[in-house]
């Protein structure tokens, strides 16, 4: 399981799981990560996490969110990074090895028209005889689990506003929605379906007419999200 380690100063302060979706990290008590120090603002940033993957976000901070000394607002994280907020230092450990196929990061190998692979040198491309089997037959290996890429793809359909009418396809493992600083939701492809998180902004989305809490929900075809203004419906493509 992924977790950040805060320290300040070079000493180990305490270790924080991220066995969350949402983990917020501010000077205010309500955060999951509390740092009361006046660098820090009140609901400074938040770390989402989906299955092995965690991305942070700045959420409007004053005094911004650094990693390995670079200012981000959205950043991917990867085992090792330093979140650098003031004087004090979140180390991001996540020692899960990554997928070796993620739908987002997919190779092909193209064969063009006429080309031939060859066989290597010394070895002949003439069909070899089956040897006859000395063991008994192993049963063949258990199914895979399911994968993101295996599911039907699902999209947003904007209903309202200057881009009405338009339709995003969520093939990604991570698609962010809204406007920064006003609303921001996550939508979250997974085996099981589509999740729709709230990230950023005052107010929680909308869907079906019922507000969101800070807990991720599964979003069904057909239903109509309301975020930062603008009504969207996400369906199932056939």
């Amino acid at each position: 399981m992924a977790k950040l380690i805060l320290s300040m100063d070079n000493l180990q302060l305490k270790d924080i799981a991220l066995n969350k979706e949402r983990t917020t990290i501010g000077r205010k008590p309500h955060n999951d990560i509390q740092i009361d120090n006046l660098a820090i603002s009140g609901e400074h940033a938040v770390v989402i996490t989906i299955l092995n993957d965690s991305f942070l976000e700045d959420i409007g901070s004053t005094n911004g969110t650094f990693v390995n000394g670079q200012a981000v607002k959205k950043h991917f994280l990867q085992n090792g990074d330093t979140i650098e907020l003031g004087k004090y230092r979140l180390k991001y450990v996540n020692d899960a090895p990554p997928p070796s196929a993620a739908p987002d990061f997919e190779r092909t190998m193209i064969l063009r028209p006429g080309q031939v692979v060859r066989p290597a040198e010394g070895v002949s491309d003439e069909p070899k005889p089956t040897p006859t089997p000395v063991q008994a037959p192993v049963a063949p290996p258990p199914p895979p689990p399911p994968s993101t890429a295996q599911a039907p793809v699902g999209a947003i359909k904007v209903l309202t506003g200057g881009n009405a009418g338009k339709e995003l396809e969520l093939t990604k493992s991570l698609t962010t929605l809204g406007k920064p600083g006003v609303q921001v939701a996550v939508i979250a492809r997974r085996p099981l379906g589509y999740f729709i998180t709230h990230v950023e902004g005052a107010t929680f989305p909308i869907v079906n007419g019922v507000s969101l809490d800070a807990q991720p929900r599964k979003l069904i075809d057909h239903d109509i999200v309301e975020l930062a203004g603008t009504k969207m419906e996400f369906f199932v493509k056939s």
